[in-house]
C-alpha cells in the first residue's frame, strides 16, 4: 500500500506516518521541509500555498491513499485534490466536529447540519468554514465514494503542538496547589492521535467513505481522571484543588484555552465539544486507549524533547499564569 501524506511531519500527520510504516506501507510526505519527517518516510518538498507549489507532486504516484490534515484556506485542499484525483484511489481529509452548525444538542450525529457559507474555493476565513470548505474540495474531486471525512474532536497524545495536555502535564510537574476546574466527574471526549491514525488507515483499506465523528464515546474519561493521571505520571506533590466553575469563570479564566480542555458543564460549549455521537466510528472499528496511557506516553515524549512542547504559530497559547491561578485559588469555593 502506498500512502501520500500532505504534511506528515507534525502531530496528526506524524502519527499517521508512524502507524503506516509500522503496518508496512510505503510512505511519502509532501511538506515544506521545516520539520524532519519520520525515519523511513520519503520526502517531496513544496509549499501548497504559493503558485506552482505542488510541482513536486505532478509526476508522482500512483498512491492508494492520500491523507490531508490542512486547516487553513480551503483552496489549498481544492488544488491538491484536483491534482491527485487521477493519481490516488482514496483521499482521507482530517476535518473537525467544528464543521457542525453551532450549537449542537448532545448526541449529534454525522447528519447534523453543518456551517453555512463554506466554499472549496475560499481563502482562509474561520476554522469551521475552512474545515468544511476542505471537505467540499475533497468531495468535489474524489466524489462521495472515494472521500473519507474524519471529523475529529479534541485530539491529544504525543507530538501535540497545540499545548493542551502538555500544559497540564507541565503544571502538574511544578507541584503545589493546582486550580482544578470542577466538577471532577465532568465527562470529556477526546481521541488519542495514534488511535485516530490507526483508524484512518484501517478505514481507508476497508473502503469506507463519508463523514465520521472520530472521538471517544461520551464519558470515555472525566476531568478528574485526566488530571489525576497528570499528577500521577509526573510524580510531583501537586494537589488538585477542585473549584466551582463559577469561581473559575469569575476569575476571568476562559474555558477551553485558559484551562485547556475544560468547558463549563451544562453549556452549549460543553454539549458541542464533548457530546458527539460516535457510534458510527465505533462500528467502523475505532478503539480508544485508556486516558492513563495517553497521558503517560505524552509525558514520556515531553521528557524526551526536553520538556518544552512545540507550538503551532497559528494557534493561541493556552494556559494561565501563576498569578491568575493563585488569585482564583484564594477566592474560590471548592467544588
Amino acid at each position: 500500500m502506498r500512502l501520500l501524506l500532505l504534511g506528515g511531519t507534525e502531530f496528526v500527520g506524524r502519527a499517521v506516518a508512524e502507524a503506516a510504516l509500522a503496518d508496512g506501507w510505503d510512505v511519502t510526505a509532501f511538506h515544506r521541509g521545516r520539520h524532519a519527517p519520520v525515519r523511513g518516510v520519503r520526502s517531496l518538498h513544496g509549499d501548497r500555498t504559493v503558485p506552482g507549489g505542488l510541482t513536486a507532486l505532478a509526476g508522482g504516484g500512483p498512491w492508494d491513499l492520500v491523507v490531508d490534515t490542512w486547516s487553513a484556506a480551503p483552496r489549498a485542499v481544492r488544488d491538491a485534490a484536483q491534482l491527485l484525483r487521477d493519481r490516488a484511489d482514496r483521499y482521507a481529509y482530517v476535518s473537525s466536529c467544528s464543521v457542525y452548525a453551532w450549537p449542537q444538542q448532545a448526541g449529534y450525529t454525522e447528519d447534523a447540519p453543518v456551517v453555512e457559507g463554506a466554499s472549496a474555493d475560499a481563502d482562509q476565513a474561520d476554522y469551521a468554514r475552512d474545515k468544511r470548505g476542505g471537505e467540499l474540495a475533497v468531495l468535489d474531486a474524489f466524489g462521495p465514494d472515494r472521500a473519507l471525512l474524519v471529523r475529529a474532536g479534541l485530539i491529544l497524545g504525543p507530538y501535540e503542538n497545540i499545548g493542551r495536555l502538555p500544559w497540564w502535564l507541565g503544571r502538574a510537574a511544578r507541584g503545589g496547589p493546582v486550580l482544578a476546574p470542577g466538577p471532577r466527574d465532568l465527562p470529556l471526549q477526546y481521541v488519542d492521535v495514534r488511535d485516530l491514525a490507526a483508524w484512518v488507515l484501517a478505514a481507508s483499506v476497508a473502503g469506507r467513505s463519508g463523514p465520521y465523528n472520530l472521538v471517544s464515546p461520551p464519558g470515555h474519561t472525566t476531568t478528574g481522571e485526566l488530571l489525576d493521571a497528570c499528577v500521577a505520571v509526573t510524580g510531583s506533590d501537586a494537589e488538585l484543588r477542585w473549584t466551582d466553575p463559577d469561581v473559575v469563570l469569575g476569575a476571568g479564566i476562559a474555558p477551553w484555552t485558559g484551562l485547556p480542555v475544560w468547558v463549563p458543564p451544562g453549556t452549549d460549549l460543553h454539549t458541542t465539544l464533548h457530546g458527539a455521537d460516535t457510534s458510527r466510528a465505533a462500528a467502523a472499528g475505532l478503539r480508544c486507549r485508556p486516558v492513563t496511557e495517553t497521558v503517560a506516553d505524552t509525558w514520556n515524549w515531553l521528557r524526551e524533547i526536553g520538556g518544552v512542547a512545540p507550538q503551532r504559530p497559528d494557534r493561541p497559547t493556552v494556559g494561565i499564569d501563576p498569578e491568575t491561578e493563585a488569585k482564583a485559588l484564594a477566592s474560590g469555593a471548592q467544588a
